[in-house]
């Protein structure tokens, strides 16, 4: 690794901004056309905010989830997260930021059906080489967290929708990311249980968590203390 990227987590980060997007665009060629799924979009999120960025189907909210969520990257412009530019990274070193610095919760849980809750929390550290003993103690805590430690040894199909998004929070939540992002959470689920869900996503910012929700949903993105919304994939501060 480059030197100057051997410390992918920084102790003491240099600004207060976690998220900074400059100029960023991501353009796509669909039949000889080409698609600005990102247009020159400006955007900063501070350490400790809730925000939401809402906009409908094809704005361009999952394009800019998968670049702040570094799953993919800007064709032009400059992203920053913790004050380091993301583009300068290899493959191997953004696995290492999404697994260290970002928890990721989506529409449709991302759970192996044939692991428990627990196996389903524990998992990700797996990867990340976390000692038996620690991994336990993190799964457990974050299933507390959730309200789900009578149901830890249940596999999905035994737990309802509700429950599915709650281990989902869960493994989101088990390793301390800096960043939770997350993709239309509530999207498969009903209004009473979207209405619980939304009420842990406010706990947890009043815990101190960092949180960005991608939504479509005015009523889900009015549980953020701060609204982005996106058009044609243009970002446009919505004034408080």
């Amino acid at each position: 690794m480059n030197k100057k990227h051997e410390k992918i987590e920084s102790d003491v980060p240099k600004t207060d901004d976690m998220i900074e997007l400059r100029d960023v665009s991501k353009i796509y060629s669909m039949g000889g056309e080409k698609i600005h799924a990102l247009d020159h979009a400006n955007l900063r999120i501070k350490r400790g905010e809730y925000v939401s960025i809402i906009g409908p189907s094809g704005s361009g909210k999952s394009t800019l989830m998968n670049i702040i969520g570094c799953l993919d990257i800007a064709d032009e412009g400059i992203y920053l997260l913790d004050g380091l530019e993301i583009k300068q990274y290899s493959e191997k070193e953004l696995a290492k930021i999404r697994n260290q610095k970002i928890g990721f919760i989506f529409q449709g849980f991302n759970l192996l059906p044939k692991l428990t809750a627990e196996a389903n929390v524990e998992l990700p550290m797996i990867y990340q080489g976390i000692p038996v003993a620690e991994r336990k103690e993190k799964v457990a805590v974050a299933l507390e967290r959730v309200n789900l430690t009578k149901r830890m040894q249940h596999k999905p199909t035994e737990l309802s929708g509700g429950q599915q998004q709650r281990v989902a929070i869960a493994r989101a939540l088990a390793t301390s990311p800096a960043l939770i992002l997350a993709d239309e959470p509530t999207g498969n689920l009903d209004s009473k249980t979207s209405a619980e869900i939304m009420k842990l996503f406010d706990e947890l910012h009043k815990n101190g968590n960092t949180i960005v929700l991608i939504t479509h949903d005015d009523s889900v993105a009015a549980h953020a203390k701060r609204l982005v919304r996106i058009l044609d994939g243009c970002v446009q501060e919505v004034p408080a």
